[in-house]
């Protein structure tokens, strides 16, 4: 459906990694900014780095053997030392907080990121949107007192569970818990994944147990969504870390005046904005939500006679919006029918009727219709329901 509606491609010169087109910009755009916003409640301040670093940068955390044994990181050597794209963010957040000097008072410190990252994935395994090698993570950490994390988790999977009700997303919880491969005491993981089980339990969700299904340096709780195909996708993801502060020497300064580690929160809202949004094309069927909708009315001018009607409309009354004119010389039904496949979410048609009266007739994706509409009316309630993030149009009832 991606494809078909123009909203992204993966061209053959970049394999797994995706260019979005125009109207999936948009989209991607308007995720971006609700979850800033999200980010934002939850006290993150945002920051940048970047895709390059020395590979060195990976080595103090176990991220280099780790992802260096299952062939996933992009490395090479130049002029005697190695570099990589960064296959995760968390290393150089932990490197941002390293910088800095805090007590007992400042904590929690979060950073967030839109930080784009590379994995080697198998070309069997790519897949659209869903499984690629370059991906956009709406990354977060969280550097806590140890008394400070059922809080930290708890509003954090609060907030999750406010964004997938908003899209109107099944999602299945996983507690997934140590591997052979972790870093750690056991006493350590046991503390990291009580607390997330405490967390879990106390919202009353449920979630099943993943038996050794952990990263390497933390318990994880995962979300799954299913796609159109009835396919599980991780998508959000919050990880207890006991293991990176340590190892980078990370510390704070306690009320008792003395260096303290502080425990190192990993999550993702929506996990990479490219399977995200592989998930929700699927689920929506290409029928967006008026909100994130790249077009969220057309305007059909019955003739030529209506077009400068339609261009006031369009650019005086609603010019707040993503708003098109359909002006090619087709009649009113065929106009009707390209819009629906084109799945937008109303459409104003206007004649010599509507001009004269300063009214529209307003038509939605369901075939609803309403005629000798106030514009204004109309206006006020798209407004809300784009502030709102409403799920469905619902200016008809």
């Amino acid at each position: 459906i991606g494809q078909e509606m123009d909203l992204f491609s993966v061209p053959g010169h970049s394999p797994g990694c995706a260019h979005f087109h125009p109207d999936g910009m948009t989209i991607r755009r308007e995720l971006e900014e609700y979850i800033r916003g999200k980010n934002e409640e939850l006290g993150y301040d945002e920051v940048w780095t970047p895709e390059l670093n020395k590979a060195e940068l990976w080595k103090p955390t176990g991220h280099y053997d780790a992802f260096k044994e299952e062939g996933e990181m992009f490395a090479w050597e130049q002029d005697d030392t190695e570099y990589g794209l960064k296959p995760m963010n968390c290393a150089n957040h932990a490197h941002i907080y390293q910088e800095g000097q805090y007590s007992y008072r400042d904590l929690p410190v979060r950073f967030s990121e839109f930080g784009t990252i590379y994995r080697n994935e198998q070309s069997g395994e790519l897949s659209g949107l869903l499984r690629v090698r370059g991906l956009t993570q709406d990354d977060g950490h969280a550097f806590i007192r140890r008394d400070q994390i059922e809080a930290e988790i708890t509003g954090t999977l609060e907030i999750i569970e406010e964004i997938y009700d908003l899209f109107d997303l099944e999602v299945l919880y996983k507690l997934e818990t140590r591997g052979d491969n972790a870093v750690g005491s056991d006493e350590i993981w046991d503390d990291a994944t009580g607390a997330l089980r405490d967390a879990l339990e106390s919202l009353g969700l449920e979630y099943d147990v993943e038996q050794g299904e952990a990263a390497f340096y933390g318990p994880k709780i995962g979300l799954d969504a299913r796609d159109a195909l009835g396919r599980e996708w991780t998508i959000g993801t919050v990880q207890l870390d006991f293991n990176i502060p340590e190892r980078l020497d990370l510390s704070y300064a306690g009320e008792d005046n003395e260096e303290h580690r502080p425990v190192m929160v990993h999550r993702a809202l929506l996990g990479s904005f490219e399977r995200f949004m592989g998930v929700m094309i699927e689920h929506f069927g290409g029928d967006f939500p008026t909100w994130v909708a790249p077009e969220q009315v057309r305007i059909l001018p019955v003739s030529d006679d209506n077009l400068g009607y339609a261009k006031r409309l369009a650019n005086r009354d609603l010019g707040e919006f993503r708003v098109e004119i359909e002006d090619r010389s087709w009649t009113v039904g065929k106009k009707i029918q390209q819009a629906h496949d084109d799945r937008v979410p109303y459409m104003l048609i206007v004649g010599d009727n509507e001009e004269e009266a300063g009214t529209v007739s307003v038509r939605d994706r369901f075939e609803n219709e309403a005629k000798d509409v106030d514009v204004d009316a109309f206006v006020d309630h798209l407004r809300a329901e784009v502030d709102e993030k409403r799920v469905e149009p619902d200016f008809i009832d």
